[in-house]
């Protein structure tokens, strides 16, 4: 699959890279890996620890980055080498980081993670200086004029992520939203969302529909959609993902892999899914090029380290054909 070039181009002819703002948090991971998660008062003899750096914001942030996007972060971190960390790695992939804010006296915030031999996580998050997020209305609006989308997550104060979203509409740029952690969103807010990227937990949540199934999740996507989003995707992990918008709903089936961990796969789909997008690709096509690029991060252990490359996800195999639900 080729992807088609921006509609607007660099001085020397080349394709200028989308312009994406991520409005969204920032962790350093502390990744344990372990047999199995340990059952309540047991005492478990782990294989690794390792400090990793995370995020959900800061993850789609670098996923858009490595995926060919020019990206700014806002977001918060703390006045220790925990932050410190955090800004340098996103400036080694070559994300502006301007507007995140390092705020005195609070902790950069922590995710702890347990990472078992089945590739699957539990997590607990600290959010620390995420939760002194604000949106500058002034400032965002600057910040997003031109860009082809603002994306945010649930893991700083809602009642900013929401202020964020409705100063990115305001402005004409397009809003993409990963509602993680999932929490209720306002029905003023709905229509102000282009694309919406929910899993299967985070879909029943919000219209209070099962999506187990990819024709369930199929129904959970369109009563969404029907809030007054133009597109809604439905993460299945292995089983792929639903895509639903005003021409229906289609499964997109996943490549099979072996699971390592699977920490970041839905940001790495988010961020491949957003600059696909941002190029002009069809929503079909954006969606498979975001699974090809969740398959590989899930083969390899850690969050940003396992947020793959463009090139690579051009080399890797093509998924199973769509189905039309």
């Amino acid at each position: 699959m080729s992807l088609k070039p921006s509609s607007s181009s660099s001085t020397d002819g080349r394709a200028a890279a989308p312009r994406i703002v991520v409005f969204g948090s920032l962790n350093m991971d502390l990744v344990v890996r372990v047999p199995h998660a340990p059952a309540a008062g047991e005492t478990l003899l782990g294989h690794s620890i390792a400090d990793i750096p995370g995020g959900k914001g800061a993850n789609q942030a670098v996923s858009c980055a490595r995926q060919g996007g020019s990206v700014r972060m806002i977001g918060c971190v703390g006045d220790d080498a925990h932050g410190k960390a955090l800004r340098d790695s996103l400036e080694r992939d070559g994300i502006d980081t301007a507007s995140l804010r390092t705020v005195a006296g609070e902790p950069t915030g922590t995710a702890l993670i347990l990472v078992e031999d089945s590739g699957q996580n539990r997590i607990v998050m600290i959010p620390g200086a995420n939760a002194r997020l604000e949106a500058d209305e002034a400032a965002l609006k600057q910040q997003v004029q031109g860009a082809a989308f603002l994306v945010a997550q649930f893991e700083t104060p809602l009642d900013q992520v929401a202020r964020a979203i409705a100063v990115a509409h305001e402005a004409g740029c397009k809003v993409l939203l990963n509602p993680s952690p999932v929490q209720a969103i306002a029905e003023p807010l709905w229509p102000k969302i282009d694309t919406l990227v929910v899993n299967e937990i985070e879909a029943q949540t919000l219209c209070g529909q099962s999506a187990d199934s990819p024709e369930e999740a199929a129904h959970a996507g369109q009563a969404l959609r029907a809030k007054g989003i133009a597109r809604v995707v439905v993460t299945l992990g292995s089983r792929g993902a639903v895509a639903v918008d005003a021409d229906g709903a289609r499964h997109h089936p996943a490549p099979k892999v072996q699971a390592v961990d699977t920490t970041a796969a839905g940001d790495t789909f988010l961020g491949a899914l957003a600059v696909a997008l941002s190029e002009g690709q069809g929503f079909d096509e954006a969606v498979r090029l975001g699974i090809r690029a969740a398959a590989l991060c899930i083969q390899q252990p850690g969050a940003q380290p396992s947020i793959p490359q463009r090139d690579a996800v051009l080399r890797s195999p093509m998924p199973p054909d769509w189905i039309k639900l």
